[in-house]
This record gives C-alpha cells, structure tokens and sequence, in this order.
C-alpha cells in the first residue's frame, strides 16, 4: 500500500506520521506543499500536525490554498483516502473535504497531554480495528481544536454515523464532545489527537498501532 504525507512549512509531525505508516507495512513518500501532483498510485493521504505557515491567517487556511492541495482534493473526491490528525483535521475543514472549523481551545490555553479517546464507530477502515465504545488513550497538542459546528452539520455527522472519536474528557470545548469525523463516503478522517505519537513502544504507548495496522490492512485488501 503505498502512502503520502504532505511536508508545509511549520509542519512538525511529518515524519512521525511518516513512520508509523511505514511501520503498518506502507510504502511512503513525502510530498512538499509547492508539488503540484501526488505519486502515481497513491492510496491514502496523510496531512500532518503542527503548524503550517506558523498558523497565520488561521490555522490550516494558508495550508489549503498550498498546489498540493488540489491535489489532495482531487484525490479525495475520486474516492481516495485522506487521513489529517491535528493541523491536518484544520486543513481538511479549510479545503471543505470536512465540514465544521477548529476553533481557539475553550480554555485559551495550548494543550499537550494524553487524553481518554472513546472509538464512536468501528465502521471505517480507519476505526476497524477497534469496536465502538473502546476507550484509548492517545496524546494531543493543541492551541486550536475546539471543533465548532451548526446543529444541523452536528445533527448529520449524528445520524449519518460520522463521529469517529469522542473525547473521554472533553480538554477543549468541542461540540459534543467531537474529536475526529469521517467525510459522506467514510474515505477522509480528520482528527485532532495524534494515535502516530502512540504507535510504538519505545514512545511508552501503542494504543495508536491498531489504527494504521487495520487501516493499511483494509486498504491493501480492497
């Protein structure tokens, strides 16, 4: 299964991200933002966190006028695969893959800790791994992850089962409690914690590995 993840000026969870799809077994290239297309035969995008553009203008806007991210879209909307933890999730909101917007955390204050991730579905390729209703722990890093919605953008992602991850206890002010949605057709995940800062021993947690194991499971079986 082959893998991209996009390089922006400020991001600083590339490689992290990097890595955990190469330990899942994919075979990843790192795309700069200024490229203008993406590998031939990619399957899944991966949008890293941190801080694109220094979070000017708004986090993830400038990112999302980046060329790459025509590409990314086009991806997206023939059907491919996206995943954007933290600064990725902000991206995925400005292109419009994702609906809603990342706003200043309720407390105003920078975030990093690790934080109870309850699993709201087990149906994607990216929660399949685990069953609806687990309770993880995967860390954040956040000045702005506030996920901000209207009722009825909130009442949909409802009953269309498109809340992926809630929060266990909410650190930020999110709307219901949301940390990560899945687009219409499931295929674009934005989530603001970080399961690749948690996908190997040696960082003291793996609660994040079964994310990119059975999502590249998924993937290479289809």
């Amino acid at each position: 299964m082959k893998a991209a993840v996009i390089v922006f000026p400020g991001s600083n969870c590339d490689r992290d991200l990097a890595t955990a799809f190469a330990a899942a077994g994919c075979d990843v290239s790192m795309v700069w933002h200024k490229d203008t297309d993406l590998p031939a035969g990619v399957d899944i995008v991966g949008i890293p966190g941190g801080f694109s553009f220094g979070d000017y203008l708004r986090c993830g806007a400038i990112a999302a006028n980046s060329p790459i991210c025509r590409a990314v879209k086009a991806h997206a909307d023939r059907g491919g695969y996206v995943f954007g933890p933290c600064n990725g999730f902000q991206i995925l909101t400005e292109t419009g893959l994702l609906p809603g917007a990342l706003l200043r955390n309720a407390g105003l204050k920078y975030i990093c800790r690790t934080v109870p991730l309850v699993v709201a579905t087990s149906d994607s390729v990216y929660t399949r791994g685990y069953d609806a209703g687990d309770t993880i722990r995967i860390p954040i890093a956040h000045h702005d992850g506030n996920y901000t919605a209207d009722a009825a953008t909130l009442d949909r992602l409802e009953a269309e089962d498109r809340i992926a991850f809630r929060y266990g206890a909410n650190p930020n002010g999110s709307a219901r409690d949301i940390a990560g949605i899945l687009s219409e057709n499931r295929r674009v995940l934005g989530l603001m914690p970080h399961p690749e800062r948690a996908a190997d021993a040696a960082q003291g947690n793996t609660d994040g590995a079964p994310f990119f194991r059975h999502l590249t499971e998924a993937l290479t079986a289809a």
